[in-house]
């Protein structure tokens, strides 16, 4: 599978952004896929997880309740509501055929990122 993310973009505190992740390759339909994100001078983290059929989701406890991920034939979405400054990051989509996998080294396959900036 290979995975091209977009829709990142600036927004202010409060505000709304959707980030997209499109997929090729047949083995995505069997793939659980993943968002994390890093913010500068820190580690890449767990924001949300969608297994391959969509039935079980997981998300970091600082955006439950706020964003949403989704996914469909070719691609997920991670709809992002009530954002912080603290948002501000590179995100990226990921891939991984471990079921529960919510670790980046869980995941091989990663998209190329997208800026997500929230302004105070």
């Amino acid at each position: 599978v290979q995975l091209q993310a977009s829709g990142g973009g600036s927004v202010q505190a409060g505000g709304s952004l959707r980030v997209s992740c499109a997929a090729s390759g047949d083995s995505f339909r069997t793939a659980n896929m993943g968002w994390f994100r890093q913010a500068p001078e820190k580690e890449r983290e767990f924001v949300a997880v969608i297994s391959w059929g969509g039935a079980v989701i997981r998300y970091a406890d600082s955006v439950q309740g706020r964003f949403f991920i989704s996914r469909d034939d070719n691609k997920i979405d991670l709809q992002m509501n009530s954002l912080k400054p603290e948002d501000t990051a590179v995100y990226y989509c990921a891939a991984t055929r471990s079921y529960g996998a919510v670790t980046a080294l869980e995941f091989d396959i990663w998209g190329q990122g997208t800026l997500v900036t929230v302004s105070s």
